[in-house]
């Protein structure tokens, strides 16, 4: 089984080594090459070219966003190159319109399509701990499952069609990221009665919200610690963007979409965009000239 990983950002980097270690013959690229050159030690080959996985049986792609996928797949030749009966996967959180699109062009060029986003931040992936929120052909995603397993601890299927996966890790990022808007509120409130924000989070994630993302991201509220970064702020504003697409093509009203969009644009202009999302958690603070 020859794979192709196109796409080694944070999630990306971590993902292909983990195949690697397994043992699994793995082709990479990247946009900056020198960071497709770092796996080489590791067992990969360094692809010139996305067009260059012509010949792989499974592609993976895990990109940034809609613009990234759209430019790699489509006008750097993967879709037109690949071999009949290749699987593609996405793994990155795209557009429910760019998974439909996908899902369509495939067959057409008998080409396997599903769609494969993933749960967790870079230490996770790191540890081979995502969870994978599958979709399409269940053939096809058991033939992917063996990669699953190596990047991931449970895959969690949705159905047959690709798009399902999808509007499953939105509405999950939707879920987190309201997380982190309440802790945020949360803290600047305490804060203003002079009461310890960490001191909060402790009695809160110790009683009624002893989960792990109320626990990681109420730390890094309470602490402002907002590097090193998991998952940029301005990709939160992406998701955002997604999930009130997602919703608007099903006549779905999300209207705290509408305002986590509006306060995820008042931090990037604030000039926090390049830091992890969970800074989300300071515009409250901001507001109320606590900071």
């Amino acid at each position: 089984m020859n794979i192709a990983f196109l796409g080694l950002g944070g999630m990306g980097h971590p993902m292909a080594r983990n195949l690697l270690k397994a043992g699994y013959d793995v082709s990479v690229w990247n946009r900056t090459q020198s960071v497709a050159e770092t796996l080489v030690s590791e067992g990969a080959s360094v692809l010139t070219a996305p067009s260059a996985a012509a010949d792989c049986d499974i592609v993976i792609s895990m990109l940034a966003d809609d613009n990234a996928t759209r430019d790699v797949l489509f006008s750097q030749n993967v879709l037109t190159t690949l071999k009949p009966g290749a699987l593609v996967i996405n793994m990155a959180t795209i557009s429910v319109s760019l998974i439909r699109e996908l899902t369509e062009i495939c067959p057409d060029r008998h080409l396997f399509f599903i769609n494969a986003p993933v749960l967790g931040r870079v230490e996770v992936a790191d540890a081979g701990n995502l969870n994978i929120l599958a979709s399409g052909d269940g053939q096809q995603i058991d033939r992917a499952q063996p990669l699953f397993d190596v990047m991931g601890q449970k895959t969690w299927r949705f159905g047959d069609k690709p798009e399902n996966a999808c509007a499953a890790k939105l509405a999950t990022n939707f879920v987190l990221a309201s997380a982190i808007e309440a802790l945020g509120e949360s803290c600047a409130l305490v804060e203003s009665h002079d009461i310890n924000a960490s001191d909060f989070i402790a009695m809160l994630t110790g009683t009624l919200f002893s989960a792990p993302a109320y626990k990681g991201y109420g730390a890094m509220v309470a602490e402002e610690r907002y590097t090193p970064v998991g998952f940029k702020l301005t990709l939160g504003l992406k998701d955002m963007l997604l999930v009130q697409q997602a919703a608007e093509k099903k006549n779905v009203p999300m209207p705290f979409a509408s305002v986590m969009r509006d306060n995820y644009l008042e931090a990037i202009a604030g000039g926090d965009g390049d830091l992890d999302w969970s800074a989300l958690g300071n515009v409250t603070r901001k507001r109320s000239r606590l900071r």
